[in-house]
């Protein structure tokens, strides 16, 4: 394994190290607050011995009166210490209330913005529900590690290795009885709570994985209801929900168990040591000959010593109960860490480009430089390092494809030897049957995939050289599925260019004939919308997404689909707007219904990948080929 893995194999130490590195001197407070509260339980037994060798049995000889002062001196002792532990406790538990919730707020920070990084394959290939569940479920489990589990944890560990130092000190012929059931409580431990942890952990997993089920579920409810899937589902939801059930069954059957044995095993102790006490004591008192053997260090073992040793076994048994009890805990957040870090993890999306699109303007020599103020004209960026200069190319949407090979996974190609070229303000229509690779083609121009072979050049340069965003900012594109987000009318539109004015978006609208439906809905453009526009029909959503590419105004268009699941009625107040939204822009339409493309520049028909005709609507009829069969009828795209 090499050092990246092992590095990242470190969940705890990793958390750990994430955590001090936002909150390092509220930790630091609250490892000395913890100290102190330990320290201060594990003293509280060596009063309570001093109040019975010191106090209560010399006043059984000789009074009350001669011991009254060293009395009130141990009271007030004790009284300090526990009022320090009371304010330790306090302060560390309200500082780590503040430490969780805000590690959780960084690590929800950080997680979503390596995921705004992220290449459209990661979500292609995770379910949706599962990644949900990273932000709810387990950053939960990370939340009760932090707040609950290591400060007990830290605590509980103190509070042991004092109460055995004081042991020692005392006895250590009781310590060795003591230490024998210690053993027995630990691998009582390690058998149940081990078990408790790995059930834990599978029970995360399969957490997420009916969060994924249930939210593929709520979003394909309609198809549910018209196929009559409803039975079946509910057998797939039955089916995950048992494997939640046995996990969680079997984590809890186990948790469960640990608690009475080891508080039986703790009693069984108590008894074992009051007996053995018992006989210590016997022996100190009334057969001097073995009193160097039993004797604690500093003399004989006393009635106020075996009733501290008898409290402080208590103490380590219910302590040692409480530590076992968060060894499932600390396994679920663990394992929830471990997801949270491997989304954190996932490698960001590659951009080696370097040209920029810039606001740009001419001189009065004629020349195009770059502008500091807002102009209708942009320009790619592109630095020359070798030369130490910079160029300016207009932006114009020439797009050119050369012998593109490509494939989603290794060695298995879906488009072989793809050219083809789009001029400014063309439309350029693909058509095919379904997987033929007509919205793989405008993907790579998006460069959501980057091509194996060959070469995408926008305005004579390399896609490759252009930065991602910034080619992604000259290109619009409508989608057949669309996606509307919670808020207003206005604010959807907006989606396109951030700092739209209202009169844009609704200009944008009127050019995407969607301004006399928008005006008709309760609050205008002001209507709120939610759960994907459901509350607007498909055409309705549809025009709002051109509206939304309209706002933007990039050069470049891509259509796919974007009527094919709309009426023949809708389909012409939508095609409207499109043609509006097309006009004087290089377009990119894929298209089912073939009277969407007959004004294309050219028409290329794709078949398994490859570009089998191409032409214009009149060219392609006369060749009498596949597009002719398909226009005529002859044959139905699939």
């Amino acid at each position: 394994m090499n050092k990246k893995n092992v590095e990242k194999d470190n969940t705890f130490g990793r958390l750990i190290g994430y955590i001090f590195k936002h909150y390092a001197p509220q930790l630091i407070v609250t490892i000395i607050c913890i100290i102190i509260a330990a320290l201060a339980s594990v003293i509280a037994t060596i009063f309570l011995q001093r109040i019975i060798d010191e106090v209560i049995t010399p006043a059984m000889g000789i009074g009350m009166d001669s011991v009254w002062s060293k009395f009130i001196g141990i009271i007030i002792t004790m009284g300090v210490i526990y009022i320090l532990g009371v304010i330790a406790s306090f302060t560390y538990t309200r500082l780590m209330a503040n430490v969780t919730q805000g590690t959780l707020m960084h690590l929800r920070n950080d997680m979503f913005e390596r995921m705004q990084t992220l290449p459209i394959k990661y979500f292609d290939t995770n379910a949706h529900g599962d990644i949900m569940s990273t932000y709810t479920n387990d950053t939960d489990a990370i939340r009760q590690l932090i707040g609950q589990s290591l400060p007990q944890l830290f605590q509980s560990g103190l509070t042991i290795a004092g109460i055995i130092i004081m042991m020692c000190f005392y006895s250590i012929w009781l310590t060795v009885v003591v230490g024998v059931f210690i053993f027995l409580m630990t691998r009582v431990v390690k058998n149940f709570g081990g078990n408790s942890a790995k059930y834990m952990m599978a029970q995360q997993r399969t957490l997420a994985k009916e969060e994924g089920f249930v939210e593929e579920m709520m979003e394909g409810s309609k198809v549910i209801k018209v196929f009559n899937h409803e039975e079946e589902s509910k057998k797939a939801f039955k089916k995950i929900n048992e494997e939640l059930f046995e996990a969680s069954d079997k984590a809890n059957k186990y948790g469960n168990m640990l608690m009475p044995t080891l508080g039986n095993i703790g009693n069984i102790m108590y008894v074992v040591l009051a007996v053995v006490g018992g006989l210590l004591v016997y022996y100190s008192v009334y057969n001097l000959s073995l009193q160097n053997i039993f004797t604690g260090a500093h003399g004989a073992v006393s009635l106020g010593i075996i009733i501290s040793f008898l409290s402080m076994s208590r103490q380590l048994s219910q302590t040692v109960g409480q530590v076992s009890m968060q060894v499932s805990m600390i396994a679920m957040g663990l394992a929830g860490a471990k997801r949270v870090f491997e989304l954190m993890d996932q490698e960001p999306e590659f951009d080696e480009g370097y040209v920029t699109l810039v606001r740009a303007k001419y001189t009065k020599e004629g020349e195009l430089v770059e502008a500091d103020e807002d102009t209708s004209l942009w320009a790619w960026k592109h630095p020359h390092k070798a030369e130490g200069t910079v160029t300016y190319t207009p932006l114009k949407g020439d797009i050119v494809l050369e012998d593109v090979d490509f494939g989603y996974v290794k060695n298995k190609l879906v488009l072989h030897d793809v050219s083809l070229y789009a001029k400014p303000g063309q439309k350029i229509a693909f058509v095919g049957a379904t997987g033929a690779g007509k919205t793989t083609i405008t993907n790579l121009i998006n460069r959501f995939y980057d091509i194996e072979d060959g070469k995408i050049r926008y305005d004579g340069i390399n896609i490759n050289k252009i930065k991602k965003t910034d080619l992604r900012r000259s290109l619009g594109i409508v989608l057949q599925d669309v996606n509307l987000f919670t808020g207003t009318v206005l604010d959807n539109i907006r989606y396109g260019k951030l700092n739209a004015t209202d009169e844009e978006c609704i200009a944008a609208a009127k050019l995407a004939n969607a301004h006399h439906f928008i005006e008709r809905l309760p609050d205008g453009y002001n209507t709120m919308l939610t759960a994907n526009g459901a509350n607007l029909s498909q055409g309705q959503r549809q025009l709002l997404s051109i509206a939304r590419a309209a706002v933007a105004n990039p050069p470049v268009m891509i259509l796919d689909e974007a009527t094919s699941s709309i009426d023949t009625r809708t389909e012409a107040i939508v095609q409207a707007g499109m043609d509006n939204l097309m006009f004087g822009r290089t377009v990119f339409v894929i298209a089912h219904r073939l009277s969407t493309v007959r004004n294309s520049k050219a028409i290329m028909v794709l078949d398994h990948g490859r570009i089998i005709e191409r032409g214009d609507h009149d060219a392609l009829i006369d060749q009498k080929g596949t597009y002719y069969q398909l226009y005529t009828g002859a044959f139905e795209l699939e």
